[in-house]
């Protein structure tokens, strides 16, 4: 296999680690941002032992120029990107009637803004790769609003109708655009719940799955995957 590159964006932690690693485990290099300098060097530590490339370096996706001067030394790095993994997310708790308007802000901002800059920025990047794809890590909030869920709800939902535009852009230009929606996925989010942890998706789970889904042949594409925990949805 020819060294291709994953870019993972919120890959220092949770579901976005666990696919750095996964693709590492594999040969490709990887490229991740965080908000965390310590959860950054601490993913470097554990993709230093595999024989491959990698950039990992701090980035609040909220900002565009932020987004930018990221994505470029990227491509500065490696010559282009042959992945996109648009995985950056935050979840505040609320109602609509109740939350502020910058809770608001902020999860629209990381949610859906952050996912439609890097994915612009890509695009004429992944045109020149022999592989490219796209994943967006949306959620089964995208599909399926529920009490508390507030604004997440409405920028997962958006996050997906931007997966479902991408996806009939690009098909004319051989990019894969997959939507990725997880159920509950046992992260740092749910630290301190009494759930036991057969009510929550593994994190390696869902990195396996988007590693065989960019495994696919040329001819294939897996549009969405719907993943929830076995005994269903958390109420």
């Amino acid at each position: 296999m020819d060294k291709r590159t994953v870019l993972v964006t919120g890959g220092s932690r949770g579901i976005g680690k666990a696919i750095v690693l996964h693709f590492a485990q594999l040969g490709y290099n990887v490229a991740a941002c965080g908000r965390s300098q310590a959860h950054l060097d601490t993913l470097k530590k554990d993709v230093s032992k595999f024989e491959i490339d990698f950039h990992f370096k701090t980035c609040d996706v909220r900002k565009k120029s932020e987004i930018k001067t990221f994505f470029n030394s990227v491509v500065d790095r490696f010559g282009g990107i042959d992945v996109l993994v648009n995985n950056a997310g935050v979840f505040h708790p609320g109602k609509i009637q109740d939350e502020s308007d910058e809770s608001f802000d902020v999860m629209m901002e990381t949610n859906l803004n952050a996912s439609y800059y890097f994915s612009k920025l890509a695009i004429p990047v992944l045109k020149q790769s022999n592989k490219p794809h796209l994943f967006n890590i949306c959620s089964t909030a995208s599909i399926t609003p529920y009490k508390n869920g507030g604004t997440y709800c409405i920028s997962k939902y958006a996050q997906y109708g931007l997966t479902k535009v991408l996806r009939e852009e690009l098909k004319e230009d051989n990019i894969k655009v997959t939507a990725v929606l997880p159920g509950a996925t046992r992260t740092d989010s749910w630290d301190g719940t009494e759930l036991p942890d057969s009510r929550f998706l593994k994190v390696d789970s869902i990195a396996e799955l988007i590693v065989h889904t960019y495994q696919l042949p040329a001819e294939a594409v897996v549009e969405e995957l719907l993943i929830r925990p076995m005994l269903g949805d958390i109420d």
